[in-house]
């Protein structure tokens, strides 16, 4: 006997002309993933891959991409690149990518740069891998490129267009003149023919799906390096606590990006992590998302962000579902979730419409949600039966939508009763001693008649029976075909399969209406992710009483009252201090004082908090005005690795050469203890002349923020007096032998580093606090007599 998927329907009677029973039983199948609101499953897990085609020729870098979240292809136009690869350094750091392919003819140092990326030395514990092919792949002359372009089948161009329409469609997208771009694009097309990505295992007819081009930009860089991230922890990947996720999930720990975090959907996670790789200049951009956040930070607009955090709960992987639809593997639960997305994307829309559309996303909300929404949303509703789809595990119509599906199932529905009738009458002409008799329905087999096993029938040969065709034996019960049997699937035929197929061309039609309204809901996408970026930087804005960031393209940093966003949870009260620096309030900043006093902790917060105002947020301050700046450089923390093969001294002078060599006018460098991890006086002069470095630039020094404890610096007057450099210090007293620290920003220098009361604080036996001090009177003693010699 079949076990299927569909039902089966059994029909019993008695010889005594009992009642008789219909049993329906279920899909053998249990329908996995829903949740407990509503059946809806949850989104599937999805590993984004990105394959990068890049070409560097005649000092012009052209990129093209694929993504396999999204499914689209991004191109970069013809950009002036230099040998150092700067510009390709920041794309990779941003998109990640899975594989990079490119010609086997390059320069030599593209070549080299790329094999230290696939090694892994260029960022560590990261080795996408490297696919060279040759040059003719990648279309030596622009018209095989632009061939691959026009006899793909991508799902934006109807079927039927020509290829002048392509031609014409394509040069409103790309432009033509970007040789290296094209050719880049033409290797990419030519790799995910090639390589099937994403659909491996389909016919070969099947393309891979290709949903839009669109134009990959980099505008005002913000240069910032993994040590800045790491040292500033704007992101900080921890292991996942929970035991069934240690050996492959990590979580993200105490972090500026974990605070933030308040989003309800993964596209506004994924864009708010983008935004964090991809600080701006643009003025324009920033002043808009903050125009958002002001909206929602009001009080009056508090109900509005929760019915919209509610709805952007239900925004689901549109993307993947379209996909699927384009492949024809569409299940349940993608129909549940597309429906919940419309509906929802429909509720944002309408409410959008309400709010101030001088706010330019609300604006653009309300003209990118059109009535296609309506549409899809409506189609939906009419069409699928969700309640009978989770039942069934499959595809169902609802009623009244095709005339022949609702026929069919009213003959499957009466089939009850009739069965009955037919089982009566085929056990009036069956033996005396078979007790009962049933007229069952199987799926792709047709109409059975069956009854119970008798005690005298052990093998095949006592199954036969004269006018019936024995069919198989289970469960002790007898299956034939007989007359009427036959009769039956003549007449009725398979309706089970009738009625499936002709459901699953219901969902083709369906499939094909909502892909031809695609555009809009790649839309939603979009304007859903700023929406719920913002609205979550609006709730954090509100709760931690942060204040909107004056952005200006004067070349200063003015803040009044600056807080640390993460040391501030971490601590019962914070002191708040501000942060200065500009042409008429000195831009190099040195900062002294004892040990532990909060140093280093104030370089953080200069950096964090300049970095938020330039993702467009609103920073924990009172007041604050901030220049348009080109990049933040640190030198703070470490990162030592044994894979590195430097020494700890080696990668702090790496760090502060990539400032001394990149920082410009408008760079901010925050330099923490440099020198340390030498000979102190190596480290004193190495600290002096590139200080000296910079005063001698004048005004178009960088802002930089310097924390020492060289208290020579300044006793030698290694430095000359002039108005770019001031002195901070952080306020502590000496209260007896105990040392109180404030923590308040003060012009002035501290000369005391107080190491003897910070060992005290850290544990240390007081014998040995007792003879470094000793010690530390004899060295100074030394000096004292030596100068006196000298002298």
């Amino acid at each position: 006997m079949r076990h299927s998927s569909e039902a089966n329907q059994m029909a019993t009677a008695g010889n005594n002309g009992n009642d008789l029973l219909t049993v329906m039983d279920g899909d053998l199948n249990t329908f996995h993933g829903s949740t407990s609101e509503g059946g809806i499953a949850g989104d599937e897990e999805h590993v984004t891959e990105v394959y990068l085609s890049v070409l560097w020729c005649g000092g012009q870098l052209g990129i093209a991409l694929y993504d396999t979240d999204k499914y689209f292809i991004y191109f970069m136009p013809d950009t002036p690149e230099t040998d150092d690869l700067k510009l390709f350094t920041k794309v990779i750091e941003e998109i990640h990518p899975t594989c990079i392919l490119t010609s086997a003819k390059q320069d030599r140092s593209m070549s080299d740069f790329l094999k230290k990326l696939g090694n892994g030395q260029h960022r560590r514990n990261e080795k996408p891998e490297i696919a060279m092919f040759p040059n003719v792949d990648f279309g030596i002359r622009l018209f095989i490129s632009k061939r691959r372009l026009i006899k793909g089948h991508f799902s934006l161009h109807p079927d039927a267009c020509s290829a002048d329409f392509k031609i014409l469609s394509f040069s409103s997208l790309i432009g033509y003149d970007c040789l290296v771009q094209v050719r880049a694009l033409g290797g990419l097309l030519k790799f995910l023919e090639r390589r099937r990505v994403g659909v491996e295992l389909e016919d070969n007819s099947v393309g891979v799906p290709i949903f839009a081009f669109k134009k990959y930009v980099i505008n005002n860089i913000i240069h910032m390096d993994q040590d800045t991230y790491c040292v500033l922890q704007i992101f900080k990947k921890e292991t996942h606590p929970s035991v069934y996720k240690m050996a492959t999930g990590l979580k993200e720990g105490l972090s500026l990006f974990g605070i933030m975090n308040r989003c309800k959907s993964m596209w506004g996670e994924k864009l708010m992590r983008l935004w964090f790789m991809r600080p701006t200049r643009s003025l324009k951009e920033l002043n808009k998302r903050l125009d958002v956040i002001q909206f929602f930070t009001l009080p009056r607009n508090y109900e509005t962000v929760q019915t919209l955090q509610e709805c952007l709960k239900n925004i689901k992987n549109v993307p993947s579902i379209l996909k699927r639809m384009t492949l024809s593997h569409t299940k349940v639960n993608d129909w549940q979730a597309l429906y919940k997305t419309v509906y929802n994307a429909v509720c944002i829309g309408d409410m959008c419409r309400s709010l101030p559309q001088s706010v330019e996303l609300f604006r653009n909300i309300s003209l990118s949600f059109t009535d296609d929404l309506h549409y899809i949303a409506s189609l939906i509703s009419k069409v699928v039966d969700f309640e009978g789809s989770v039942t069934e595990n499959r595809f169902i119509v609802k009623p009244n939508v095709d005339p022949l599906i609702d026929e069919k199932k009213r003959k499957l529905m009466g089939l009850s009763d009739f069965l009955t009738d037919v089982a009566r009458k085929e056990l009036e002409n069956l033996d005396s001693h078979i007790p009962s008799c049933t007229v069952i329905y199987i799926p792709l087999i047709g109409f059975l008649l069956s009854f119970p096993r008798l005690p005298d029938m052990v093998d095949r040969e006592s199954f036969e029976m004269n006018g019936l065709d024995f069919m198989f034996l289970f469960e002790e019960r007898l299956h034939y075909r007989s007359a009427r049997t036959k009769e039956l699937d003549t007449i009725f035929g398979d309706l089970h399969c009738d009625i499936r197929d002709q459901e699953t061309v219901v969902m083709h039609q369906l499939q094909a209406k909502i892909l031809e309204k695609s555009k809009v809901l790649f839309d939603v996408i979009d304007c859903v992710a700023q929406l719920d970026c913002l609205i979550a930087m609006a709730v954090l804005a509100r709760e931690g009483s942060y204040t909107r960031p004056r952005l200006t393209e004067k070349n200063i940093i003015d803040i009044k009252d600056g807080r640390h966003p993460l040391m501030e949870l971490c601590t019962r009260t914070f002191v708040p201090n501000p942060i200065v620096s500009g042409p008429e309030y000195g831009k190099i900043k040195i900062l002294t004082g004892p040990n532990s006093c909060g140093k280093s902790v104030y370089l953080k917060e200069v950096g964090l908090i300049i970095f938020m105002a330039l993702i467009g947020s609103y920073v924990p301050a009172v007041e604050a005005e901030i220049g348009m700046l080109d990049g933040i450089y640190t030198r703070i923390q470490s990162r030592e690795s044994v894979s590195v093969g430097l020494s700890t001294f080696m990668i702090d002078l790496n760090q502060v050469a990539n400032a001394v060599n990149n920082a410009t006018d408008r760079s901010v460098v925050l330099i923490d203890e440099f020198g340390k991890g030498t000979n102190t006086v190596d480290g004193l002069a190495l600290t002096a002349a590139i200080l000296k470095h910079w005063i001698k630039q004048g005004p178009g020094c960088p802002h930089v923020f310097l924390s020492t404890n060289f208290h020579s610096i300044l006793q030698l007057n290694l430095l000359p007096d002039c108005s770019l450099v001031r002195y901070l210090t952080l306020e502590s007293v000496q209260d007896g032998e105990d040392l109180v620290f404030f923590y308040q920003l003060k012009e002035g220098v501290s000369f005391f580093s107080h190491a003897a009361n910070i060992a005290a604080l850290a544990g240390m036996p007081s014998k040995v606090i007792q003879r470094g001090m000793e010690v530390k009177n004899l060295i100074v003693l030394k000096v004292v007599e030596y100068l006196v010699d000298v002298y």
